[in-house]
């Protein structure tokens, strides 16, 4: 499916190209599909790095540098996991900025204060790193996209704050 004039990804990519950044992802549940929609626009390239879908804990350790104190004390779904996987991604593939999307798509893996459907996006910057904590409740084909719409709305949020 191609990208639509206006849709967040032809927005980010426009950001990005007038602003000179390059971006960069690390994804666990939702699996390589915010890369997948920032690579819709053609030209991409000139803004996008790559992304890094590590889902299980050996791959977020070994691949974006999450640490194990972090994974055990918050798990993987947590405000700390989705900014040191931000800062990963940044790190690994010397991007401007980065995003990055943990969260628990279903149908299980749900905890009483873990629900299905719980997604934290997360961002690194130079100059700033913000997460957000969201809940979804669909299957899991729509938290997924769910979650890859939030992580591509905070990174175009993000490039408007930013002065030009």
């Amino acid at each position: 499916m191609a990208a639509h004039l206006g849709s967040l990804e032809i927005q980010i990519g426009q950001l990005l190209r007038e602003q000179g950044l390059k971006v960069s992802v690390a994804e666990s549940c939702t699996g390589g599909l915010v890369a997948d929609r920032l690579t819709d626009v053609p030209g991409s390239s000139d803004y996008f790095l790559g992304g890094i879908v590590a889902y299980a804990y050996e791959a977020k350790v070994a691949l974006l540098g999450v640490s194990w104190d972090t994974l055990r004390a918050h798990g993987a779904v947590s405000r700390d996991t989705a900014l040191e996987m931000a800062r990963g991604a940044r790190r690994a593939l010397s991007a401007d900025v980065a995003i990055s999307v943990t969260g628990i798509a279903g149908p299980g893996g749900g905890l009483p204060n873990k629900p299905v459907g719980t997604t934290w996006v997360g961002l690194s910057a130079a100059s700033e790193e913000r997460a957000y904590l969201l809940t979804f409740a669909g299957d899991r084909r729509q938290n997924k996209k769910d979650a890859t719409e939030a992580a591509l709305s905070m990174l175009l949020h993000y490039l408007l704050g930013r002065p030009a």
